[in-house]
């Protein structure tokens, strides 16, 4: 039986520049950052940079990808290559749990046999820290609502600021009290926040890359949707999942029961899943009752 295909595109992206100018201060920092630390002897600064370093390695990924997933469908890729951004995604989110165990192994380290550090320097760079780290986030701000990439790159940049915060109290501290282990103790923060923020960010990706419903719209809702539909005995062979982050895709058998023309059947369910749930592409399969699937699951196969 025929199927029906109605594919919404996104519209080319322009923030290729912003994205450019994030990796650029960036990359600037981290090395600013890596510098300092060494010289003045503070992990929770080098385990800063480390984390800017990071988001500059995941907005340069970042920005590969989106121009990549802009690529029309071809022989290759009959899906088109809009998954790449969630690709990113995971490799980005992959990166930074194993660089925030790496700092917690050396934050433990540290605990144990704390070493001398140079407050000013600490304070200096972290304020520098902050303001770029500010600049970098409001660079990719608006960017961060439509892609999963730039929304963790963003939190990422705040995450910075937060850690840059948190630097500068450190140095403060050693400075008026000379209390050096406070600098493992904020790394083992750094890392912990990095870990959870990383956690909760891998969630909805892996969800994207396996296929899982979308939590909008609700499956079951769908359903209703679908059986409710004048000239619909039953559905069956029920599949919901993204194609990518902002493109949600439907596959059903769906069984007629004769009171409405298969054609104008499939156009009316195609117009109410377009205009209720803003799914506009739809694979169909109209079958009669003698045609109907035995023992057919209603959702998947």
């Amino acid at each position: 039986m025929p199927h029906d295909h109605h594919h919404h595109h996104a519209l080319p992206d322009t923030g290729d520049t912003r994205v450019l100018w994030a990796v650029i201060v960036n990359v600037a920092l981290t090395l600013a950052q890596i510098v300092a630390g060494v010289i003045s002897g503070s992990l929770a600064m080098i385990a800063d940079a480390i984390h800017n370093l990071s988001d500059a390695l995941s907005l340069i990924i970042a920005f590969f990808a989106r121009r990549i997933a802009r690529r029309p469908a071809d022989a290759d890729m009959t899906f088109g290559y809009g998954r790449a951004e969630v690709v990113a995604a995971l490799v980005n989110y992959t990166t930074l749990i194993v660089i925030a165990l790496y700092l917690v192994s050396e934050g433990i380290g540290r605990l144990f046999n704390p070493v001398e550090v140079e407050g000013w320097i600490v304070v200096i760079v972290a304020g520098i820290a902050f303001v770029v780290d500010a600049v970098t986030a409001l660079l990719i701000m608006r960017l961060s609502r439509d892609s999963v990439n730039m929304r963790a790159a963003f939190l990422h940049n705040i995450a910075d600021a937060l850690g840059s915060i948190a630097v500068i109290v450190a140095g403060v501290l050693i400075l008026l009290y000379d209390w050096r282990l406070i600098d493992p103790i904020l790394t083992l923060v750094i890392a912990g926040y990095i870990l959870w923020h990383s956690a909760t960010g891998l969630r909805p990706v892996i969800r994207i890359l396996m296929l899982a419903s979308p939590d909008d719209p609700p499956l079951e809702e769908v359903l209703a949707a679908l059986e409710g539909m004048p000239g619909v005995a039953s559905i069956h062979h029920v599949h919901l999942w993204r194609m990518q982050e902002h493109e949600v895709s439907l596959d059903a058998h769906v069984v007629i029961d004769g009171s409405k023309a298969p054609a104008e059947l499939r156009a009316a369910l195609r117009q109410m899943l377009s205009d209720r749930f803003g799914i506009h592409h739809g694979m169909i399969e109209m079958e009669t009752a003698e045609e109907s699937c035995a023992d057919a699951a209603r959702i998947g196969h």
